[in-house]
């Protein structure tokens, strides 16, 4: 398993290194992850906080998710690329975006979450643990 990795933004202006084997990877239909994705869902690399350093100064977006919780969302300011989220209901966890990693087989799926708002045209890996909405406790590894 990969225990070191990098990635970024479009342009390279937002950079992150990964200390440390991902805890989880997910994809995820709510329509807040479709839309800030551009497709059909969100996929995201779950990293401890501790494990990820940061560089470059991207700008934050942030929107309450339908639990309540506050997701930040951070993006280049000069590509528009997304690089991480981070979910007050999470705290510690880092969401790296998939489409940000410049080893794009680092990730792997273990959870798909919202499936009740996928699209038809969005077809997943059936044999992928998923949950119609965000499970009430995460599976093993998050």
């Amino acid at each position: 398993m990969t225990t070191e990795f990098t990635g970024g933004c479009l342009c390279g202006a937002v950079t992150y290194k990964a200390s440390a084997a991902p805890q989880l990877g997910g994809h995820c239909h709510c329509i807040d992850c479709r839309k800030s994705s551009g497709t059909g869902h969100g996929s995201h690399v779950v990293m401890k906080d501790d494990d990820v350093t940061i560089e470059g100064e991207p700008v934050k977006f942030d929107k309450p998710a339908d639990s309540g919780n506050i997701v930040s969302r951070f993006f280049c300011a000069t590509c528009g690329g997304p690089v991480y989220s981070l979910n007050s209901g999470m705290l510690g966890m880092t969401f790296l975006r998939a489409s940000s990693l410049d080893d794009p087989e680092v990730f792997t799926a273990n959870v798909i979450v919202y499936t009740k708002d996928a699209p038809s045209w969005d077809v997943m890996d059936p044999e992928v643990q998923s949950f119609e909405g965000m499970p009430p406790q995460m599976p093993e590894g998050m």
